[in-house]
């Protein structure tokens, strides 16, 4: 039995056409619009927090090994270029690290803009109403003298007369803490407490004696004073020459 030769041609088109349709249904073969969004396109706030800043401020900013960012009394001191410029430059000398591309980080502009509404979005000031709050950044300058008494009253109650830790806090003036922290985040924790952990803002360390700006300036420089200049070294530079 013969066939025409385009009979035969036929056969083969539709053989082909099947197979090519066959294997759009193959095991493991991406289903329809299976498209995944570009790294630099996703602009969902919950997306872009748990990748970028869960880590370190907590599932929805409640906080961990860096400040809460939900803390309302922070979001009350620190408006959106604050978080803006610390979510793209991130915080030199410490584990903040930049986040906007501009800065060498990952995220765009766009991408940093939703992060800032999201935190913004936490914020609650209807609980701050008729406060008169500190600045945010450091005003008026703070002197290390005055701010060990200023330390002895509010804050050495639970950290310790000397900051090394007490029965209802651990130490602040751990070398390795303060060469990890900024002046800033530590005026930043001063202000704002860490509820977190039943750390105090700036108005209850003393019960019905908020500390004065002077005194939160004064307790910061303290603290700085307390920061060793190279973290990490065994032994002085003498030393290091005579060995």
């Amino acid at each position: 039995m013969s066939f025409s030769y385009s009979r035969v041609l036929r056969i083969i088109v539709v053989s082909i056409a099947v197979a090519l349709c066959a294997c759009n249904d193959a095991p493991g073969r991406p289903g329809k619009n299976p498209e995944v969004a570009r790294p630099d396109e996703v602009l969902d706030f919950n997306i872009l927090y748990k990748q970028n800043c869960s880590g370190c401020h907590g599932p929805q900013g409640n906080g961990g090994a860096a400040i809460m960012l939900r803390n309302p009394v922070y979001l009350a001191i620190a408006d959106d270029n604050v978080i803006r410029h610390t979510a793209s430059n991130g915080v030199p000398g410490t584990p903040m690290t930049p986040f906007a591309r501009s800065a060498g980080g990952m995220l765009s502009d766009k991408q940093v803009d939703v992060i800032v509404r999201g935190i913004r979005a936490w914020a609650r000031p209807d609980v701050l109403v008729g406060v008169s709050l500190p600045a945010y950044k450091q005003d008026p300058a703070g002197d290390a003298q005055r701010g060990a008494a200023a330390y002895a009253t509010f804050c050495a109650p639970c950290h310790g007369t000397k900051g090394e830790g007490g029965e209802k806090a651990g130490s602040i003036v751990d070398a390795t803490y303060l060469a990890l922290v900024s002046d800033q985040q530590l005026r930043t924790i001063v202000i704002a407490g860490w509820p977190a952990v039943g750390s105090p803002d700036w108005r209850n360390d003393v019960p019905g004696q908020p500390m004065s700006a002077q005194q939160i300036s004064d307790v910061v420089a303290w603290l700085a004073a307390k920061r060793t200049q190279f973290p990490g070294q065994p032994y002085s530079n003498a030393d290091s020459r005579g060995r």
